[in-house]
C-alpha cells in the first residue's frame, strides 16, 4: 500500500500530495489557532487526555504496525513508543496550570514604581518531523509539548515506517481536534515544501546530516528549530564499577529496537583492568537477552541501513567476541561485539545506529575523556563507576546531551529532566516543562504608572542631570 496523506478528513496518495492541499491544511490550522481556543487550558487538558486515551485504546494497533514496521517485539513497542509517550502526556496534564502562570520578576531602581513579570504564551502554528525509528513517541512526544504550550500542530511522520505513519494519519484526527492537528505524509518532498509555510517553529528528530538540511531550509523563512539529533554516545567503565550491572544495562538498551536508537550506547570505553571480564559479561547479556528470539539476527529497517552496518562490519580493525553475521535476505544483522577495533576505522567515525558494540579497552580515565573530548559532542555519556569524585570529573570534564551515571538511556524517560544535544548532536530540549517552553513565547510585560513622571529622564541633558541618571541606572 502507497503511503497516504490526512487531508480535511480524507486520505490521499502521498503521491499527489499538492503545495495546494498543504497550504489548505496550513490556513486551517492558521485559522484555529487565531480563533484564539488552542489557548484555554481546557482545551489543552482535553487534548492531552484524548492522547492519553488513544495509547490505552489502541495499544495494540500501535504494537502491530512497530511490528510491521521494524519488527519490533510488544514489549518493546510498549516501553520504547506507548508508555513514554503517555508518560509525557501524563505530565504535562498535571503540571500545565502550574507552567502557564505568570512569574514576578523583581525590578531595577530606576524602573520603580513598577511591577514586571513575564509568561507564556502559544507561538502558533508548529512543525514536527518525526523519524522512523521510534515513529510514534517521537512523533507523539513533541505533540504533547505543542498541545500544553496551546499551538496547533502538522506532524510530518517519517516514510520509512509506513504502517506507523498511516495508523497516525487515521488515529490523530479521531482522537485530537482535527481543526487543530493535521498528520501529512510523504517523503522528502513533502518536509521540504511543508518547510516553506513559515512555521512558527520546527521540531526536528533525525540524523545530523539531514538536521542540517532542515536547519538551512528552515532559515530561508527564519523559522526557529529544535534539532534531535544523534552522535556516537559512549560508555565509559572504570575498573570500581560492577561490571556484572554494566553489562547488562548496556546490551539491554544496545539491543532494543535493533540498535536502532538515537541514545544507544555507540561504543564502551573500559579499564584494561576489566576489560576481558566485562567482554565475558556484555556478551553473556546479549546471549540470554536473545535466547527466546527465532533467529539470533535483528532486522534493520531497510536495505540502504543494512549495507551500512555490513559495510561497517567488513573493516573494524578490531577482533569479534560475539556474532558478526549477517543475513542480506532477511536484512538481518547479529547482536555483535568487537574488541578493540582501529579508532579511525569507520565503525568508530560514525553513529552505528544498529547491534553492533565496540569494546576499547584505556589505561585511565583520563585517557577515556580525552578519546571522547577529540569527537563531535555527544547526545549522552554514560558512566559506570562507584566513586562520586569520578562522576563529577565526567560531569564537568565532558560536553553532552545528557549523562547518565550507573545507567544508559534512562534519562528520556524522566520527564522532571530536559532533552536534547549540543552540538553535532543538537540544539534545543524538550520534555516536561521544557517541551512546553520550547513552544512557548516567554513574554516580558513591565507594567509603570503614569505618576510620578520625573523630568530628569527627558531632554535637554545638563551635566547635573547625567551625573544623578548615572546614580540610576
Amino acid at each position: 500500500m502507497p503511503p497516504q496523506t490526512q487531508v480535511n478528513g480524507h486520505v490521499r496518495d502521498a503521491a499527489r500530495v499538492a503545495t495546494a492541499e498543504i497550504d489548505d491544511a496550513v490556513g486551517r490550522l492558521r485559522q484555529t489557532f487565531a480563533e484564539g481556543r488552542t489557548r484555554d487550558l481546557a482545551w489543552r487538558t482535553r487534548q492531552l487526555r484524548a492522547l492519553e486515551r488513544m495509547l490505552d485504546e489502541c495499544e495494540d494497533q500501535i504494537a502491530g504496525a512497530l511490528a510491521e514496521d521494524l519488527g519490533r517485539p510488544p514489549a518493546e513497542a510498549w516501553l520504547g513508543d506507548i508508555a513514554s509517550t503517555k508518560a509525557e502526556a501524563v505530565f504535562a496534564r498535571k503540571n500545565l496550570r502550574k507552567w502557564t502562570k505568570r512569574r514576578r520578576t523583581g525590578l531595577s531602581l530606576s524602573n520603580l514604581p513598577g511591577r514586571g513579570w513575564y509568561q507564556y504564551e502559544p507561538l502558533g502554528v508548529v512543525l514536527i518531523i518525526g523519524p522512523w525509528n521510534y515513529p510514534v513517541y517521537l512523533s507523539l512526544g513533541p505533540l504533547v509539548g505543542a498541545l500544553a504550550a496551546g499551538n496547533c500542530a502538522v506532524i510530518k511522520p517519517s516514510e520509512h515506517a509506513p504502517a506507523s505513519s498511516r495508523l497516525l494519519t487515521r488515529l490523530v484526527p479521531e482522537y485530537l481536534d482535527g481543526d487543530a492537528v493535521a498528520v501529512l505524509e510523504g517523503e522528502a518532498e513533502v518536509t521540504r515544501q511543508l518547510l516553506g509555510q513559515g512555521f512558527d517553529h520546527a521540531f526536528f528528530t533525525g540524523g545530523t546530516e539531514i538536521g542540517r538540511i532542515i536547519m538551512r531550509t528552515a532559515a530561508e523563512h527564519l523559522t526557529p528549530v529544535t534539532l534531535e539529533l544523534g552522535g556516537k554516545s559512549p560508555v565509559i567503565v572504570t575498573e570500581d564499577a560492577d561490571i556484572e550491572v554494566a553489562a547488562r544495562r548496556v546490551a539491554w538498551v544496545k539491543l532494543m529496537n535493533s540498535g536502532q536508537t538515537c541514545i544507544a550506547p555507540d561504543y564502551v570505553l573500559v579499564e584494561h583492568a576489566v576489560q576481558k571480564r566485562f567482554v565475558s559479561a556484555v556478551t553473556d547479556a546479549m546471549r540470554q537477552f536473545r535466547s527466546d528470539a527465532d533467529q539470533a539476527a535483528m532486522r534493520i529497517v531497510n536495505s540502504r541501513q543494512f549495507d551500512r552496518l555490513a559495510g561497517l562490519l567488513s573493516a573494524t580493525g578490531g577482533s569479534v567476541a560475539l556474532g558478526g553475521g549477517t543475513d542480506p535476505a532477511a536484512r538481518a544483522i547479529e547482536p555483535t561485539v568487537v574488541v578493540d577495533p582501529a579508532p579511525d576505522s569507520a565503525l568508530m567515525s560514525e553513529e552505528i545506529f544498529g547491534p553492533i558494540l565496540p569494546v576499547l579497552g584505556v589505561n585511565s580515565l583520563d585517557d577515556a575523556l580525552r578519546f571522547v573530548n577529540s569527537r563531535p559532542k555527544p547526545l549522552a555519556v554514560y558512566l559506570f563507576s562507584r566513586s562520586g569524585r569520578v562522576r563529577e570529573k565526567v560531569v564537568s570534564e565532558t560536553s553532552s546531551g545528557g549523562v547518565v551515571v550507573n545507567h544508559v538511556a534512562m534519562h528520556c524517560l524522566a520527564p522532571q529532566l530536559p532533552f536534547g544535544g549540543v552540538g553535532d548532536s543538537g540544539m534545543g530540549a524538550y520534555h516536561g516543562r521544557w517541551g512546553f517552553e520550547t513552544f512557548s513565547h516567554r513574554k516580558a510585560v513591565l507594567a509603570k504608572p503614569s505618576r510620578p513622571d520625573p523630568k530628569l529622564v527627558y531632554p535637554p541633558y545638563t551635566p547635573g542631570k547625567l551625573r544623578l541618571m548615572k546614580r540610576f541606572f
